[in-house]
């Protein structure tokens, strides 16, 4: 089937259908957003916008920065925030941009095998842009990062699985794991409500996008808003099982901290990141104001609540030490700052209890289990149960008080 003839996926045709952007003045500046034309083979047919900011060194870091569905790279480039620090601290940008022959939404591929492995595809692509600006920008090739919303922030986690060795670190904003989906059926499910693996069914995904590579992985961080209905908060929670797993840390933070605009940090052992945003819906999380810790420009699919690209420019170091003027408030792991899920406790060894099999809904309902986003956990012993649903049944053995144990065998 030709490429533009593609289904589209009416949830993320929702990530623009009105983009009504609040303009605001901003600084005259020399350097401009600029159209590469010839950077590579150029596979994936994608466009490369590139910006230098005045005075930028040699020996520069690069930050990726790939739109959602409907966007373009000028849309990303004016309103999330990342022309900011790029001015401030002189680091360059790379936006790539899909055109709508590719997919009539003008979503990144990344539900697609060709456009999501190493070596082929809107993937390649990406990682041309990379090599030309390395090659002719003079930025440090160690210091690439690579961000993006929505379809931009899957394939960002595209671009972490299939190019660990081009990027030092990612922050998925609003995206879903690497390789949740092969096909645009199987991309709905994906979005919304999620799919449930195991840490290492997700982690083998990505270890077999470049099967035999032994060198550093990127950090990761992953943001999501707790409201959002396009791409379901569960996959905050796959996103953190794949990546923790591919980096060899544990699902359970070693530090959790509050930061503005209602953001929960979840810390995994400086490797891994969670950020979730209070009520927030589909969007990139900006701050729109003229504080160094303040971005962007609020709209539909930008929302005000936190300037997400000054804490990941000030994770990565972009700001040369600098550090924040917003200090986050800090607690060791066990503090009451919710986390991306429960992590699972041993089961007591008490005599059998009563057996109840209803579906997940029921069991929530009535107490004997409780779900932390879109998931369902066994109340004690915070087993996994799946997805929120009336679909999914499983039965339940009560071992102590208030402590339930999945036992699909004798309920």
């Amino acid at each position: 089937m030709p490429r533009i003839l593609r289904l589209i996926l009416p949830a993320f045709a929702a990530l623009a259908a009105a983009v009504a952007i609040t303009t605001v003045s901003t600084p005259a500046y020399a350097a401009t957003l600029t159209t590469v034309s010839s950077f590579g083979s150029n596979p994936g047919n994608l466009t490369m916008y590139s910006y230098r900011p005045d005075g930028l060194p040699s020996g520069a870091p690069l930050v990726v920065a790939m739109h959602g569905c409907t966007q373009n790279a000028n849309d990303y480039f004016t309103n999330s925030g990342w022309r900011k620090y790029a001015d401030l601290w002189h680091f360059a940008l790379v936006l790539p941009e899909q055109k709508s022959a590719n997919n009539s939404t003008s979503c990144f591929n990344w539900f697609e095998t060709g456009d999501t492995a190493r070596g082929g595809g809107e993937a390649l692509s990406i990682k041309q842009m990379v090599d030309y600006a390395v090659a002719n920008y003079g930025t440090d090739a160690s210091r690439v990062y690579v961000t993006g919303l929505s379809a931009g922030g899957a394939m960002t986690a595209v671009m972490l699985a299939t190019y660990p060795d081009v990027f030092a670190g990612g922050a998925i904003m609003a995206g879903l794991p690497y390789r949740c989906a092969t096909s645009t059926t199987s991309a709905y499910s994906c979005m919304n409500p999620g799919v449930d693996k195991t840490p290492a069914a997700w982690g083998d995904l990505v270890r077999a996008a470049y099967s035999g590579y032994g060198g550093a992985r990127p950090r990761v961080a992953i943001w999501h808003g707790t409201s959002d209905t396009t791409v379901a908060p569960a996959n905050a929670t796959e996103l953190r099982d794949q990546w923790t797993n591919v980096l060899g840390v544990s699902q359970t933070p070693t530090s959790t901290a509050s930061l503005p605009g209602g953001t929960s940090l979840s810390n995994y052992a400086d490797k891994v990141k969670v950020y979730l945003v209070s009520g927030m819906t589909h969007a990139t999380p900006v701050d729109p104001g003229s504080a160094t810790e303040q971005c962007g420009t609020a709209g539909t699919y930008y929302k005000d609540t936190i300037c997400s690209s000054y804490y990941q420019a000030v994770d990565w170091g972009l700001d040369n030490g600098a550090g924040p003027s917003t200090s986050p408030t800090a607690s060791a792991s066990a503090s009451a700052s919710p986390t991306v899920s429960p992590s699972t406790s041993p089961t007591p060894t008490q005599s059998a209890g009563p057996c109840v099999r209803a579906t997940n809904y029921a069991h929530v309902t009535a107490g004997r289990a409780h779900q932390s986003l879109g998931y369902v956990y066994a109340n004690g012993s915070n087993q996994n149960m799946g997805l929120y649903n009336v679909f999914t049944t499983h039965g339940l053995r009560q071992t102590g008080a208030n402590y339930w144990v999945i036992d699909d065998t004798a309920c």
